[in-house]
């Protein structure tokens, strides 16, 4: 990468500011760190402790000579020239934010046989458990995401003495919307010895009043009638 690609116009030491994002490439490997040149005249340092989290034993570990890297600016001092820089990602979500039943985006940093370790902007990297991936079995967490996915995950558990995030893939039982038609409950024996004494004490039917009934049996009458003629009609054609 030229310096014309990499210097942003106008871009100066004194106005590069604290926690800004620059990208540059590593332009020089010592024990104590590594100069990384980001465009301007004097190439910023960082030091073998912000390579990365944790410890580093080597810089020639982490980072070698024209490689591109991300950095931030830790500290600017115009007068003596000198930029103090890190590799580390700034703190985005800090422990007092973080709440159980949060979501967040993250990115897969590591992968491992019981789950897998998820950058979310924390000051420690979460971990999802190879149970928390999805409901059925997860043989492998390598079939279901590999290294710099980004994904959503949600806190589970939080403990700030031990600096430990658990995190899941899983979805939550009300964001999964299923279209299903509800069952009918089967009653139970004392429902069903409930409806049956309500039936027995439910008040008899209302007997007939006698219009009704006459005009009732005068129906029936006339349908024996029309029935006993059509017989004898089938009776006296079978004869001819």
């Amino acid at each position: 990468m030229s310096d014309k690609e990499k210097q942003t116009p106008g871009q100066t030491l004194s106005s590069i500011k604290p926690g800004q994002k620059i990208k540059g490439t590593i332009s020089k490997v010592e024990l104590f760190g590594a100069f990384v040149d980001v465009g301007l005249d004097h190439p910023g340092l960082v030091h073998i402790s912000q390579l990365k989290r944790g410890r580093v034993n080597r810089v020639q570990d982490i980072v070698k000579e024209g490689d591109e890297v991300e950095v931030w600016v830790q500290k600017v001092d115009p007068a003596s020239n000198r930029l103090e820089l890190t590799m580390i990602k700034p703190v985005e979500v800090k422990w007092n934010d973080l709440k159980p039943g949060t979501t967040y985006p993250g990115q897969v940093m590591r992968i491992e046989n019981f789950g897998v370790f998820v950058d979310i902007g924390a000051e420690r990297h979460g971990l999802v458990h190879v149970s928390e991936m999805r409901d059925d079995y997860v043989r492998d967490p390598a079939e279901l995401v590999s290294v710099g996915d980004t994904i959503d995950v949600k806190v589970l558990e939080i403990d700030r003495k031990k600096r430990q995030i658990r995190l899941s893939m899983k979805e939550s039982p009300e964001e999964i919307l299923e279209d299903v038609e509800p069952e009918e409950a089967i009653p139970t024996a004392m429902e069903i010895a409930l409806r049956q004494a309500l039936d027995e004490n439910e008040p008899p039917a209302e007997t007939p009043k006698p219009a009704d009934v006459k005009s009732s049996k005068k129906h029936s009458k006339e349908l024996e009638d029309i029935l006993s003629r059509t017989l004898q009609r089938k009776v006296s054609t079978s004869k001819d």
